[in-house]
């Protein structure tokens, strides 16, 4: 086989994107937690961004294939932290746990914040915003301060809804062939 492969970034954006939108519209108290989250959270959170990071593995993107595999392994766990007391295969996680969990994405993803300053600001904004989300959640998990879900439930909002920007964009200026939704280039 031979020829170009598709961009996956889009799909791995929008997975994350759409997926991060519909939590936060609950965290922000638009709704109740419900299996439409859970759903989007295994298959398209997960899943989509996976088979993403997966694609980005064949076309040698390092930083492609680590950001969407492990932002698609992130949504699966953090549904089974859901699901398993609920099906009571294990207990809960205490809120120093979660906590802990929401501390170490939010290190995470402010290390790989580092590998988007040559690319765009676009990307540059999802992973500044998405860290900005795990420190919020942390500090919601340490301080119990339930009015914080509230304020990250719209910070949430504003990264999922970055990420889509940037998805649609790559899809419609590559179908178009010029770059019609800006991503603002770093120049170098």
């Amino acid at each position: 086989m031979s020829g170009k492969l598709a961009n996956p970034a889009p799909l791995g954006l929008l997975g994350f994107g759409m997926t991060t939108v519909l939590l936060n519209l609950h965290n922000a108290g638009f709704y109740g937690f419900n299996s439409m989250i859970i759903a989007m959270g295994i298959a398209y959170g997960g899943l989509a961004q996976v088979i993403a990071g997966i694609a980005e593995f064949k076309k040698g993107n390092t930083f492609g294939t680590v950001a969407f595999t492990s932002y698609g392994l992130f949504w699966l766990s953090l549904i089974l932290l859901k699901l398993f007391p609920a099906l009571g295969l294990a207990e809960a996680p205490s809120a120093e746990a979660m906590a802990a969990y929401f501390f170490i994405w939010g290190f995470f993803t402010f290390a790989m914040f580092f590998g988007t300053l040559k690319t765009n600001r676009a990307l540059q904004f999802v992973f500044f915003s998405l860290t900005v989300l795990f420190w919020l959640l942390t500090a919601k998990e340490l301080t119990g301060i339930t009015e914080l879900t509230t304020i990250l439930g719209y910070e949430g909002i504003i990264c999922g809804v970055s990420a889509m920007y940037l998805g649609l964009a790559e899809i419609i200026n590559e179908a178009c062939g010029e770059p019609l939704l800006p991503i603002f280039p770093v120049k170098s």
